[in-house]
Formats: structure tokens, C-alpha cells, sequence
């Protein structure tokens, strides 16, 4: 499996923000995503996922194989933290539960109602529905807000166990996740603003550190 980006174009509110953006990952990389707020790293990412539209450009992997956590938790408050697995494992077609509660430290929650969740503990159960998409390539943008520091362990983990079994990640976080074998991309070479300084437009190859 592998996604390959070329010339891809996205914009926000009918204005191009990053345009000629190009690269490609692998089974078991990963690549963050770099640059100040405003930029347009959600709007990346959201394009890939197919939840609004691409200007131009091609993307390999059809949305279908992308699993995308974004600000929100896509969770039903009713619902317990077990019923809200279920509910997405259902969807997904995932054999079972267990393996999601165990990954983010959830199973004592089991019964609990979403909505008495604090705010870390539903950014974990939010988190721990990627386990049962299925999909090859996780959209993950800023995923560890509201975690302290020993849940962004337990999703960090989590997230070397799907790049272990062939899996790939495209981030946006401004925390380092001890993933060493990670690259990095700075979306600063993408900028559609034509002003931008041509150091910092002059192509592929600066946009990595």
C-alpha cells in the first residue's frame, strides 16, 4: 500500500492556501505536518479525506482507505464508552471492541455514559475508534489535544502499532510523539501567497527537515 500526492491544490473559504503540494508515504511511515497556525494543515487534510474538495491535483488512495480525527470526537454523549465502539465497529465491520478500550486505557470506562467523560478521557475514546476503521492511512489532526502526557503515550503507542502492521499516518501536531523514523514536512513551501520569499518556494526538497 502507498499514497502518492502530486500537484495537489486545496483551498479554504474558495481561496487556494497550499498549492503544488507533493509526496508519497509508504506502509509504515509516517510524515507530520509542519507550519504556523493559519496555514492550512486541517484544510490538508480534510481535502485528502474527502470532506470537502480538492482544487486540483492527484491522491492515489481513494478516501475509502483513510480513516481522518479531527477536532471533534464524533462521539454520541448517550451512549456509553462501549456503545460508542460498537456503534463504529459496526460500521467498520471490526470483529470487536477490546483491543480499542485495552490500546487507550478504557476498559474501566466500559459503561461509562460519554457525556461524564472528561475532556481527555472522550479525546481518548475519539482516538481509539481508529482501531476498528480498517483503513490504511490515518488524517490525525493535533490528536493529542486535551491528553496528558501519559494518554499522548498511550495514543503514540497505539499509532507505532499501526505503522508495525503495514499502516501509514499523516499528522499535524505541535508535540513530538517519539516517533524518531517520522519525516517532516513544512507546509511554509506551499503557501499559495505569491509574496512569499523564494527561499522558501523553491520546491520539493526544502518542504522536508
Amino acid at each position: 500500500m502507498e499514497l502518492t500526492v502530486s500537484d495537489l491544490a486545496v483551498a479554504r473559504g474558495g481561496v487556494a492556501v497550499l498549492t503544488g503540494i507533493g509526496f508519497s508515504l509508504r506502509a509504515g511511515e509516517a510524515l507530520v505536518l509542519r507550519g504556523p497556525n493559519g496555514i492550512g494543515k486541517t484544510t490538508l487534510l480534510r481535502s485528502l479525506a474527502g470532506l470537502q474538495p480538492r482544487l486540483s491535483g492527484q491522491v492515489s488512495l481513494p478516501a475509502d482507505d483513510m480513516a481522518y480525527a479531527g477536532h471533534a470526537d464524533a462521539l454520541k454523549s448517550v451512549l456509553t464508552v462501549a456503545e460508542n465502539l460498537r456503534f463504529w465497529a459496526q460500521i467498520y465491520g471490526a470483529p470487536a471492541i477490546a483491543p480499542a478500550l485495552g490500546a487507550m486505557e478504557l476498559t474501566g470506562l466500559a459503561d461509562r455514559p460519554a457525556q461524564n467523560l472528561s475532556a481527555g478521557q472522550k479525546r481518548r475514546l475519539g482516538l481509539a475508534r481508529l482501531m476498528l476503521t480498517g483503513r490504511s492511512l490515518w488524517l490525525l489532526d493535533e490528536p493529542t489535544v486535551s491528553l496528558d502526557t501519559a494518554s499522548a503515550g498511550l495514543f503514540a503507542d497505539m499509532l507505532r502499532g499501526h505503522l508495525g502492521g503495514g499502516g501509514m499516518a499523516l499528522l499535524a501536531s505541535h508535540i513530538d510523539l517519539g516517533l524518531p523514523e517520522a519525516r517532516v514536512m513544512d507546509l511554509f513551501a506551499f503557501r499559495a501567497n505569491p509574496t512569499a520569499p523564494a527561499a522558501h518556494r523553491s520546491g520539493f526538497d526544502e518542504a522536508f527537515a
